[in-house]
């Protein structure tokens, strides 16, 4: 099984985490083992507590690093909005974190 990681950046991010990806991770049919996700641009409110969006990634993040962008999280005002589970940071942390645990990088 392929390792993966996530790059939430574009605007259909969370309709693709959401509907598809976060579903079959749940389910145990994602058929690919995802170490982590990282979330960009506004794709951080994703990770606020109190949302659905957030609720579900909260319970998969034992076993997914989950990251936010350090400068979009900050510009947001939304560092103490976030989850617990989700780290701040930028590229070189999400790297350090999970680019020798996969074999794949993927843009959402």
């Amino acid at each position: 099984m392929k390792r993966v990681a996530y790059l939430a950046l574009t605007n259909l991010a969370q309709y693709i985490l959401v509907n598809m990806i976060l579903p079959q991770i749940e389910e145990n049919r994602h058929n690919a083992d995802v170490k982590g996700i990282f979330f960009i641009h506004d794709n951080v409110y994703m990770l606020t507590k109190g949302t659905d969006t957030a609720e579900r990634l909260r319970k998969i993040a034992d076993k997914v690093y989950l990251q936010a962008c350090d400068q979009c999280t900050y510009m947001r005002n939304l560092a103490n909005s976030l989850i617990e589970e989700a780290k701040i940071g930028c590229f070189p942390d999400f790297y350090e974190k999970v680019l020798d645990k996969v074999d794949l990088i993927i843009t959402i």
